[in-house]
């Protein structure tokens, strides 16, 4: 069974870490796209996607962790 530490720092970890990687990709494909790449595109569009697998794959993990208990 899940405790409610586990629920509570699988939440805190999971929502700091993801709105890194998505905040760091938002801000580089802005900036590219202001400064005329159209290549920034690829990096501003996955961005919320990919700061939601970081979620995933942790929850992944700690059901894993709960399975072999």
């Amino acid at each position: 069974m899940i405790t409610r530490g586990e629920l509570i720092m699988l939440g805190l970890s999971a929502g700091v870490s993801g709105g890194l990687i998505g905040g760091i990709m938002l801000g580089i494909g802005m900036n590219l796209i202001v400064a005329g790449a159209n290549i920034g595109w690829l990096l501003l569009l996955p961005a919320a996607p990919a700061s939601a697998l970081v979620g995933w794959i942790m929850a992944r993990r700690l059901a894993r962790q709960l399975d072999e208990k």
